[in-house]
């Protein structure tokens, strides 16, 4: 089969390579900027794409594309912007820019295979673009992964807020009719909190979207911690996994009983954000 390479779609012309460069974003060791890019693309397609430090990434006229890293060789083509502004900031959003209308239908749906072996971040298009071939045409933006099954659910807080903001159906429908057991981990200092999702409190779906509404679903503990560390924190550092899950009809006291137990069996109420 013939390869389909990047410019097939855009169509730039040769003459003006000089003047396109590519963004490569990629985890920083703090932030998933694909976990920022699912809960709020702007974040990546703005912040991600125009923040500097010391190195100067655009000029004023230039075209910028930002790709943001899905494995090891594959990246999502996010926006393509003109720069319009700089800014003369350091250590902060650095430049304005303008999206390219004709290009909007490929935002967020083609992936690109192309294995990058430079540290840069930029690198200017003609240098790569023979290279950069398009693996993909998604059929919608890329809003992550589909629902793995109940026993390989493993949320970031970031990750969880996307889910439910974005109404992913196949989630919804795997959460919202289920009872269950539920771990929350920080992970910063290992500590964990043990909870459970019965029909007093609206299942799994409904417990889960109070945590991202304020950070502690009402729980005594992590209110402290919300207080004393901010929200922020949770945002940063809080992990959403399901012990056990159960269908709506298992009666309350079964699952409250399971909670007790993996609360006795992490030793949760001694060394985690349990109370009781």
């Amino acid at each position: 089969m013939e390869k389909i390479y990047l410019n097939s779609l855009l169509h730039f012309n040769q003459a003006d390579y000089g003047n396109i460069k590519i963004k490569f974003n990629q985890s920083n060791g703090y932030e998933d900027p694909m976990e920022l890019y699912q809960s709020n693309p702007d974040i990546v397609n703005n912040q991600w794409l125009f923040w500097r430090s010391k190195q100067r990434y655009f000029y004023v006229g230039q075209i910028a594309i930002c790709f943001l890293k899905l494995s090891y060789d594959t990246w999502l083509l996010t926006t393509i912007k003109k720069v319009t502004k700089e800014l003369n900031i350091y250590d902060g959003i650095n430049y304005e820019g303008e999206e390219l209308e004709e290009y909007k239908s490929y935002f967020g749906r083609v992936v690109i295979k192309y294995r990058k072996t430079f540290q840069q971040q930029g690198r200017y298009y003609g240098e790569i673009c023979d290279d950069l071939e398009v693996q993909q045409i998604l059929p919608t933006i890329f809003d992550g992964d589909d629902f793995p099954g109940y026993d390989k659910v493993r949320l970031s807080y970031r990750q969880l807020e996307s889910v439910l903001n974005r109404g992913k159906r196949d989630w919804i429908a795997a959460l919202e009719n289920q009872k269950a057991v539920y771990l929350i981990t920080d992970k910063e200092n290992g500590k964990m909190y043990v909870g459970s999702a019965t029909s007093d409190y609206g299942m799994l779906l409904q417990r889960w979207r109070s945590y991202v509404v304020n950070g502690h679903g009402g729980n005594k503990e992590l209110v402290e911690l919300v207080s004393e560390k901010g929200y922020e924190y949770i945002k940063a550092n809080f992990q959403y996994s399901i012990l056990e899950n159960y269908n709506a009809k298992v009666d309350d006291r079964i699952i409250l009983e399971r909670e007790s137990w993996w609360k006795e069996t992490l030793q949760t109420r001694r060394y985690g954000y349990n109370s009781n």
